[in-house]
């Protein structure tokens, strides 16, 4: 009998390493958006965290769908085995992980040597010995996927008696390929690359600054819009102006209003603003149209030194002293100053609306 022995693919392809690396990528994403959400109590990126894998999953089930049933469309071919050595691999359960060495001799197709492996219960362990032949199948296209039929049918049972099989020369087609250093490389690329998109895309949200030098002890002026003109750590247009402190800074901090707006004035010149919102690290303004007469008010008369006592009386409303998150809009749009600040704490919110002079009008909470 002449025997031809075959061989697997023995590189992987770039398509072959690409599902590693998205799967790194979804890992590393998933677990920063999840762990930073929990820290910064961030419900968005909580359930992206929670979401990413099973849109993956999904969307790696659907494209792998066609493959899968081209796959178990092939009918598997049944051949003959001679088991060249085996070895137990480990388990402790009646079920030994074993790795087989065969020779596979089908009637109508080149022979082949194959190193498989395959649990084998203890109690018929003996029937797999060397030089025993057995009955195995196999997808024509895929033979590195060869196992041994357990229960084979009474024909092929007979056969596999009184069959003499020959061994096959040559090396051994491997079913379980290692994957090399290249494809541990690329998981943990992806893991590293997913972890830092996230980290980037919600760097705002993470780390509580909106660009600059987070670690100057002076606050950063940005502003955006289509014309800017840069000048070191600060951009001046015509639309809005914000200020963004750095660690360890507060708006509520004494005189940390009033130094955020001078700065973005030194910059802006003195413009009037339709709107001012401050939180608690962050000034935003919206500056009125140049040259038109539309109304506005100067950002410098706010009452800086209300400020901190406003944000306390709204807190008081959800009985919170110091209130997880705050915002104060300063509107000017009809005329005249007025203040709203909306405080939350938990699942409360609070809310209070003062005159220009920072005089409370109205309070509530929810």
């Amino acid at each position: 009998m002449t025997s031809t022995a075959g061989a697997p693919p023995t590189h992987s392809t770039p398509a072959d390493l690409a599902p590693g690396f998205l799967t790194g990528g979804v890992i590393g994403a998933s677990l920063a958006a999840f762990i930073g959400g929990c820290v910064v109590g961030r419900a968005p990126l909580v359930l992206t965290g929670l979401v990413l894998p099973a849109v993956y999953g999904l969307v790696f089930f659907l494209a792998t769908l066609p493959r899968r049933a081209r796959e178990a469309a092939v009918a598997p071919r049944t051949a003959l085995a001679v088991i060249e050595s085996r070895e137990a691999v480990g388990g402790e359960t009646s079920d030994v992980p074993v790795r087989f060495d065969l020779s596979v001799v089908p009637e109508d197709a080149p022979a082949f040597r194959v190193e498989m492996r395959q649990d084998v219960n203890l109690v018929e362990l003996a029937d797999h010995r060397p030089l025993a032949v057995v009955v195995v199948e196999y997808p024509p296209d895929r033979p590195w996927r060869t196992r041994i039929v357990t229960r084979p049918t009474p024909e092929w049972e007979k056969r596999a008696a009184v069959a003499q099989v020959d061994s096959v020369p040559g090396p051994a087609m491997k079913s379980e390929t290692p994957e090399g250093c290249s494809s541990g490389l690329l998981n943990l690329l992806g893991l590293l690359l997913g972890a830092a998109a996230v980290l980037l895309l919600f760097r705002a949200d993470l780390f509580g600054s909106q660009g600059g030098d987070s670690g100057a002890p002076e606050p950063s002026v940005s502003s955006s819009s289509a014309t800017t003109v840069t000048s070191s750590a600060i951009t001046v247009t015509s639309a809005t102006g914000t200020v963004a402190l750095g660690p360890g800074q507060s708006m509520l901090d004494e005189g940390g209003l009033r130094a955020a707006v001078e700065s973005l004035t030194q910059v802006a010149g003195r413009r009037q603003a339709l709107s001012v919102v401050v939180r608690d690290r962050l000034l935003t303004v919206v500056f009125s149209p140049t040259g038109g007469k539309s109304a506005g008010f100067d950002p410098r008369s706010l009452p800086y030194d209300r400020v901190p006592g406003l944000v306390e009386e709204a807190g008081t409303t959800v009985g919170a002293e110091s209130p997880r998150s705050w915002q104060l809009t300063a509107d000017g749009v009809t005329g005249s100053l007025t203040l709203r600040v909306v405080v939350t704490d938990g699942g409360s919110t609070g809310t209070l609306r003062a005159d220009g002079r920072g005089k409370v009008l109205r309070k509530s909470g929810s």
